[in-house]
């Protein structure tokens, strides 16, 4: 075994490989470590476990990418998004062996902790909300690294206990100074930790090493302050260094985006205004705010949905092919579409906005969202959007992208859909295809991830009959590995260095100019229009649709 490299009792037998076949730099070398994993795993159960991970290197499909010796600070771990997503995907990279053996965890919260207080709270998160199984092994070489620093964001003090803490680790776990500061907190502390960073030097990387911040959306609630957010996170963190999480850029299905185009040559020659006639892009949730009201009135759900994850999903959808899947060419790409979009003239007729009412969820009844603890009485913030958007390009002239949103809606579901232009010349009498839909390309990216295309059969007997039917790829059924968590494939993203998933500022900027106007529009309009809660929305939008002859999708 190589002495050279000292490889902690706690670590786990991919782990010691991962951690045996790095090269002095750090970087791992795929040609050795499989080699070095293949003979201390010890079990032809965990190397078969490790050659199946979903998240391999792609220098080489055998092996999964590891992170490099590191810590990761979490601002915010008391919060839903940290316990329910953040603290279990932790867990599950380390479960799947793309942990180094010294990877640490540092969290920082208003809270009169001790790193055993942290270390239960994370525990019961990953028991409750982790998809791997639990591994008592895994989990003592996790809590190894748990170190806790209680303090307010204000706290200069606390910041200079947090630099101390981050030097120690770095002593006794060997992560060489490299850190990653992760901001789940609400936007208006972001400036404020940023300073606190810059402050104690701990955002300044010495030779050798790496520092990064990760941002959670919004991004802003305007151009204006999206802008100033920038200018404050830029004079302390290069733009390399700015990791802005949208975790729908995450998932498994709206990576497929991609390679559903790029990769089928079946797809792409009808991708275009000579035979789309609309894309409707959808995300329905049937839950209500929950506790969530501090965070979302005056917020609303064109900006929590709008601005990121559907305009991302229309960027993806109507963008040329890339030279790369690079991070550089791929924002190219999407800065075009974004750039060519054009609001409608008569923003009245083609956007619609609600509030849902009290209604019936799940067989139950529940509240308007007037009446939700924390809303007040006269909140004109909307529950629900849609908007009607144009792209001024050769390929997408004259083709009309219909995006909605809501909450409270008749179930939750999210998915793109390409809408084909009616054949030119159909040979069938008015009757023969009476009940025939207009052909149509289905990307279901939750809950049942998939692909369904849409079109016309003859129905089995003597008559000319044509109707719809559905051909359907679900990736349960296809692949016999388990896709990873969105938010899982974005840590390991950001330990690595690995930034093509994450928005950069000009399309943060690009989707608020095409936002505000809508936003300062609604803002002299009054009160959202409501909808009873269970439904798909307000009046309103179907109305904005039926102006232009067509109907939402029934979901």
């Amino acid at each position: 075994m190589n002495k050279d490299r000292h490889v902690p009792e706690q670590a786990g037998p991919v782990e010691e490989a991962a951690l045996l076949a790095r090269s002095p730099e750090g970087v791992t070398r795929p040609e050795e470590s499989m080699a070095v994993a293949a003979s201390v795993a010890g079990t032809a159960t965990t190397m078969q476990a490790a050659l199946a991970n979903p998240l391999r290197d792609p220098r080489d499909k055998r092996l999964p990418r590891v992170a490099g010796p590191c810590v990761l600070v979490l601002f915010g771990v008391t919060g839903d998004l940290a316990q329910r997503k953040l603290l279990p995907a932790i867990y599950d990279l380390g479960n799947r062996g793309l942990l180094p053996p010294g990877f640490s965890l540092v969290g920082f919260a208003r809270r009169d902790w001790a790193n055993q207080d942290f270390a239960q709270l994370t525990h019961d998160a990953i028991k409750e909300h982790a998809r791997t199984p639990f591994r008592e092994e895994v989990w003592k070489q996790l809590a190894e690294g748990i170190h806790f620093v209680p303090g307010e964001f204000s706290d200069d003090d606390a910041f200079d206990k947090l630099a101390d803490a981050l030097a120690d680790i770095d002593r006794r776990r060997g992560t060489g100074g490299n850190y990653a500061f992760y901001l789940s907190v609400p936007p208006k502390f972001f400036p404020v930790v940023v300073k606190q960073l810059q402050r104690t030097g701990l955002a300044d990387a010495p030779e050798g090493s790496w520092r990064r911040v990760v941002i959670e959306k919004p991004f802003g609630h305007d151009l204006a302050s999206a802008m100033e957010l920038n200018t404050i996170t830029s004079a302390v963190f290069p733009e390399e260094s700015v990791f802005r999480i949208d975790h729908y850029l995450g998932k498994e299905t709206v990576q497929n985006i991609m390679a559903l185009r790029f990769a089928n040559n079946l797809f792409e020659p009808i991708w275009n205004r000579g035979y789309v006639d609309h894309v409707q892009i959808t995300m329905a949730e049937d839950i209500g705010i929950g506790g969530r009201a501090g965070y979302y009135d005056g917020i609303g759900a064109a900006r929590d949905v709008i601005q990121n994850h559907l305009l991302q999903l229309l960027a993806l959808v109507a963008m040329e092919d890339p030279t790369s899947f690079d991070a550089d060419a791929l924002r190219r790409e999407k800065e075009k579409v974004l750039k060519a979009v054009r609001l409608p003239q008569d923003l009245g007729s083609s956007t619609a906005r609600g509030k849902y009412a009290a209604g019936w969820q799940g067989g139950e009844p529940v509240v308007g969202y007037l009446e939700e603890e924390g809303i007040p009485a006269d909140s004109i913030t909307e529950t629900y959007a849609a908007i009607k958007l144009e792209i001024a390009n050769r390929r997408w002239a004259g083709v009309p992208f219909y995006l909605r949103t809501g909450k409270r809606l008749g179930r939750r579901v999210t998915e793109v859909a390409v809408v084909f232009q009616r054949a030119p010349h159909l040979p069938f009498s008015k009757d023969d295809t009476e009940i025939l839909g207009q052909n149509a390309l289905v990307i279901r990216v939750q809950p049942d991830e998939g692909i369904t295309v849409r079109f016309g059969s003859k129905v089995p007997g003597t008559a000319m009959e044509v109707r719809d039917v559905s051909m359907d790829f679900a990736y349960g059924e296809s692949f016999m590995e388990s896709s990873p968590e969105a938010y899982e494939r974005l840590l390991l993203d950001v330990l690595i260095g690995d930034p093509p998933l994450f928005p950069h500022q000009r399309e943060v900027e690009l989707s608020w100019l095409i936002l505000d106007p809508i936003e300062d529009h609604w803002a002299t309009q009054g009160q959202p229009e409501d909808y009873p809660a269970g439904s798909w929305g307000p009046p309103s939008s179907d109305a904005m649709m039926a102006r232009d002859g067509r109907v939402w999708r029934r979901l």
